[in-house]
Formats: C-alpha cells, structure tokens, sequence
C-alpha cells in the first residue's frame, strides 16, 4: 500500500508543456529519497485546466500544482513527499485560502461541472485496464450482455434523451433503432474521433485520458444493433491518442472483453483503427466511411443514410467520442438519472474546449441549459486584460458567433441554432472588443476553403468567391454592391452543397452578418477596421503632446518609417510604415495610437 499517490496529467497539453520530464525526474527523486515503496507516481489524461500546465496533484491531501517545472521537483520531494510540508507557492492559487487548502471541486473552474463524459479523465491511468476496472468499467457491458436485450438497450437510450455530441445532435437511440430494424448478414459500428475543428479537444481528451470507457460503449452497439465489428476513425495528428487506443484494445483482448464470446454470452465483438490524414470533410459521417473503405474521402449522397447502407454498403452506425463516452454511466445509472440533467430537448451534459480570450482556458463539461456568462464569468473566469465580451464562436467553421446580447442565453441545441449559431463538436472560442467579426468570418471560411473536398460546384466554387469578396472587404475595395453579393452566396452554397462542409460554411459569415453588420459597414463605407485589425485599413499616428522624444519607437522600426530627433516630437511617415505595430508596443508613455 502507498501512503501517496501523485497523479501527473500526460495529456498532449501538459506533455507539450514537459510533463513527461517531469515525470522521469519525480521517478528519480523519489528514488533519491528511498520513498519508492511510500509514493506512487500515476500518469492520468487531461484534468481540464490546459493553461497550467504541468500539472500535479499529490493524494490524499489532493494538493494540485501548476506550472510545475523539472527544478521544482526535488522540493516537491523533499518538503512534500518526505517531510509532510505542502509548497504552497506552487499550488493552483485558487485552491489556497486564508484558512488553508480547499478542494479542486470547490474552485470556480469546477464546481459548476458535472463530469460525465469527462469522469475518469485526470483520476486513473489510461494505460491500466484495472484502474478503469475499478471505476466500474466494463461493468455495463456485462450487464446489457447478461442482463438485457438489444431492445431494451436502445429503449434505455431513447428514454435517457441522449444526442449526437458531434454536432448534429441526432437522438441516438433512434439512430441505433434503425440500424437494428435493417437486415443483413454484416453491421458494421463506428466511431467519429476524427476531431477537426479549430480549437477543440474534446474527443482527443477523451481517447487518452478514458479509452476503455469508448470500446466499452462500441461493444455495447454492436450487441444492439447486430454487430460484431467497430472502427475508430482517429486523426494521426493525434499520436497520445492512438497510443492509448492500440494498448486499450489489447488489454481487452487479453482480459476477452474484446473478441470472442464475451462475458461467456456468445456475444462476439472486436474494434480495428482507422487513421485520418486530418481532412475536415472526413468529419462528415459518409465521407469518414468512404475513407475507412480506402478511397477518397467524399460524402455521399444521402438517402440510403448510413442505417440503411453504410460502411461496405451495410448498415452502420457511426457515433462520435463524446457520444459513447456517456452510454456506460447511462446503462449503469438508468436513463431517468440522465434525463434529468439538462433542459427539456437537450439532456445530460455538453463537453466544451474553452480557447480565445479567456483565463481559463481548457476543457469543461456542463449539464445542458448553464448559461454563457455562467460559463465564460464563473467557470472560464472572464476575459483578461479587463476587456470586453464581444462574441462566442460556437460549431467551429460550421457554427456561428454568440453576440453579447445573448450572453445569458442557456446553451443547448435549440437555442444556439435559434440565435444563428449551432453546439458543433463543442469548440468554444472566446472574442473581445480587440477582435474584427469581419476577419473572425474570412478565418474560419479560409479554412474551409481548404477543407472542401471539391465534388460539388457550389462549395468547391461558391466558398472561395466569399473568401475573395471577404478580402476586398479587409483592404477597403469592397463596396455595398459586393456585401450585398456576399450575402447571396451565402444562402446559394448552403442550399446547393452536398454535404454538411458546406452547408454549414457559410454560417460564420451569416452570424457576424446578423450582429455586427455595422463592422462590415464601416469597412467598406468608411475604409475603417474599428477593431484595429484589418492592416490594409490602419494607420499608426504619433500624439505630439505624449511624445518625450526618447527615439526608442524610431530605434525599433524595421521600416524606418519613423522620423525625429532626440526630446523632439516624432512623426511617422505612412508612405514607409508596413504596420508591424512594433513602435506601439514598445512606446513607453503611449504616444503611439492606431486609427
């Protein structure tokens, strides 16, 4: 038995942080010590708070460190582990009070959380199917195998409310209802970890952290459905991820919980990997399917939709991470304890990457219907800086931007589309008063434009003309004749594309159209960015009154735009200025301004 535990988060933000160094030198220190017998030292996945990383928790006092670096260890050791002395100054200073150490779940970031999908991510080692085990896993496969019938399977998910976290939020028991009712010699179940949009993690999070908790849930589709084969389509950019899947499938092998005749049921089940090049369109359910066959990854047209004609042209079901991740705990729980989290159309709880303009930046996961200043204020601790909320970018390239007039807007399915916006895989980007909507909309269609696969006209074509309308927009060529254009793309390429890629993509640009049609307005009637983003449209002024003549600013400037003598007033000569900002950040007294 150990006195200690120390859980270090080999997540792929704590690892890129050193998080396995720091892990090889806390082995070693706690050798130096002799306390190998006294301290274990468990690798574990993602415990949410990403900006602090390496982080470090010590049970069973559960003092959490952040920031943790190689030299830090041996005091660690040596005060902590040894001598019983907490090193406060490299605790998370949120988790230490006047009258002491409070718990994690106390903190702002947690206490509003409700982890489902999220619940052994940061608590066991991923590589150790006991320790998944001993949280109950695996334990709700053996039930549905011993205990229920296929129907009374996918009842229990219909009753739970439980939808599609992959965007489109499709209920899932329908969804597997209506692969079960098709008839055929072979079914096929897949899994979606083929996470692409911008800023989320939610699913890769998931696979290193709780790989078990998704074979165990595919396991448990393909007995409702009639299937013996999964696939987990993942992204090689995703390498933790994969690793921990390859040596998760394994240990179920080992222990027959993959393979033949589990549990002694007859029940045969076994999951292959397929791995994604990082194309955005094989995001798309059919298009993921024509990938894992071999070919081009390229939707397909629906009707048959994959429940009638799927993966090899038989029925399939395709869920993503986030998705299964939720079915053991509601099979274990009872659909009754799921549906009562949430709101009315949407149950349970929603995974979000918080990034952008906000202290906390990480992984969150909320019971349905908390609304975004609950999470942006309470949880994600406000925007930096004492700026401004000025959206939420919600759905990636096929969501929309959250003006703050909705900020007190409950998050679930129906009130994000209500508002011109959608859940999406759960990327949440944070934008304040410094931020352009005119450039947020070319970013996000930039990228889609690379992401097309190209098949259809109107998404191949019809994306790339918004892009050029956006860029004379950004340089103040643009006129009302070509905003008026845009706007009619717009609803021509979500009308006319073949798949969800381009029907969604026009929406980043409908959003910041609906809101903050008066940037796009200024841009092209007044040659003004009023963030100070767009370069084409800036000029940077130089206010006689502040300027102490110090010639740092003109000592500074690549271009040499900048002209002057020493305790004179300077003045830049915008003919020669290439609007790096440079001289701005480096005036002390803020004579430097930008219009």
């Amino acid at each position: 038995m150990y006195r200690s535990h120390v859980l270090v988060c080999g997540g792929t933000g704590c690892t890129s942080s050193g998080s396995q160094q720091i892990m090889e030198a806390l082995k070693e220190e706690i050798k130096k010590a002799g306390l190998e017998e006294e301290v274990s030292v468990v690798q574990t996945g993602c415990h949410g708070l990403c900006a602090l990383g390496p982080i470090m928790i010590v049970y069973p006092d559960a003092s959490f460190y952040s920031m943790v670096k190689v030299e830090d260890i041996p005091e660690i050791v040596q005060e902590h582990l040894l001598k019983g002395r907490v090193v406060t100054r490299l605790l998370y200073q949120e988790t230490v009070t006047q009258s002491g150490i409070k718990a994690l779940i106390d903190t702002d970031f947690y206490k509003k959380q409700h982890r489902i999908a999220l619940r052994n991510c940061g608590i066991i080692n991923p590589e150790v199917i006991e320790e998944y085990i001993g949280t109950g896993g695996y334990q709700a496969l053996g039930k549905v195998l011993t205990e229920m019938t296929p129907d009374d399977v996918i009842q229990c998910l219909l009753d739970s409310g439980l939808r599609g976290r992959g965007g489109g939020g499709f209920p899932t028991g329908l969804k597997w209802k209506l692969a079960k009712g098709n008839d055929a010699d072979q079914k096929y179940v897949c899994c979606n970890a083929d996470e692409g949009d911008p800023g989320a993690f939610m699913d890769r999070s998931i696979l290193e952290g709780d790989p078990h908790a998704v074979l165990e849930a595919m396991a448990i589709a393909g007995y409702a459905i009639g299937a013996n084969q999964g696939y987990i389509y993942v992204r090689a950019e995703y390498p933790i991820a994969v690793q921990r899947l390859k040596i998760a499938i394994d240990q179920a092998h080992e222990m027959e919980l993959l393979g033949k005749d589990i549990f002694g049921t007859g029940f045969d089940f076994d999951v292959d990997l397929r791995l994604g090049a990082g194309a955005f369109v094989c995001g798309e359910e059919t298009a993921l399917m024509t990938s894992i066959e071999g070919n081009r990854g390229e939707p397909r047209p629906r009707p048959p939709f994959p429940a009638q004609k799927g993966l090899f042209g038989k029925p399939t079901i395709l869920n993503n991470v986030e998705t299964y991740a939720n079915i053991p705990q509601i099979i274990l729980n009872g659909p009754e304890w799921f549906s009562s989290m949430g709101t009315e159309k949407s149950k349970g709880t929603k995974v979000f990457a918080l990034g952008g303009k906000i202290h906390n930046t990480g992984l969150v996961e909320i019971p349905m219907g908390t609304t975004l200043r609950e999470v942006l204020e309470e949880i994600g601790g406000g925007i930096p800086n004492g700026k401004k909320f000025k959206a939420a970018q919600t759905g990636g390239p096929s969501g929309g931007c959250i003006p703050a007039e909705h900020f007190d807007i409950p998050i679930d399915y129906d009130n994000l589309i209500s508002i011109g916006s959608m859940m999406g895989s759960g990327g949440l980007i944070v934008m304040d008063e410094d931020d352009c909507m005119v450039d947020i909309a070319k970013f996000f269609l930039e990228f889609t434009v690379e992401e097309s696969c190209g098949k259809c006209t109107a998404c191949r074509i019809g994306t790339k003309r918004m892009v050029e309308i956006l860029n004379k927009i950004t340089h103040g060529t643009a006129t009302m004749d070509d905003l008026a254009k845009l706007e009619e793309l717009c609803y021509y390429v979500k009308d006319n594309s073949a798949c969800a890629l381009g029907q969604t993509a026009p929406n980043p640009v409908l959003s910041t159209l609906r809101y903050f049609r008066d940037e796009y307005e200024a841009h092209i009637k007044e040659k003004r960015c009023p963030a100070g983003v767009c370069k084409a449209l800036l000029s940077f002024h130089i206010d006689p009154d502040k300027c102490k003549g110090c010639t740092l600013c003109a000592r500074n400037c690549p271009a040499g735009a900048i002209i002057g003598s020493v305790k004179n007033p300077h003045i830049i000569d915008h003919d020669k200025c290439i609007k790096c900002g440079a001289c701005m950040e480096k005036c002390k007294f803020g004579a430097i301004y930008k219009q």
